[in-house]
């Protein structure tokens, strides 16, 4: 027997973030050196050296695009708010997750 999955209503909430806590930040953009260097320049300018940043790519299917995940120790809402304006607002940045 299966269950289907039953889909979350529109108006629930979901669960507010704990904070500190491991944070996985997805970064999109086209497939070049500029945009690693870049998005690492950001995401360490507002994370503190002492909690480190640990990365990975994977490139899309065509190789146009690299996905570049920033896992770090999170403090607070206001530094992922700051933190994902000064992506998104790049140009070299398709979308940051």
């Amino acid at each position: 027997m299966y269950h289907m999955c039953r889909p979350r209503p529109m108006n629930e909430t979901k669960k507010p973030i704990d904070f500190p806590c491991s944070y996985p930040l997805k970064v999109i953009g086209k497939n070049s050196l500029e945009f690693v260097a870049v998005v690492c320049a950001i995401v360490e300018r507002h994370v503190p050296g002492e909690n480190g940043v640990s990365y990975s790519t994977r490139l899309s299917t065509g190789g146009k695009y690299l996905s570049l995940t920033a896992t770090f120790q999170a403090e607070s809402r206001e530094q992922l708010a700051f933190l994902y304006k000064e992506l998104n607002h790049h140009e070299l940045v398709v979308m940051a997750l």
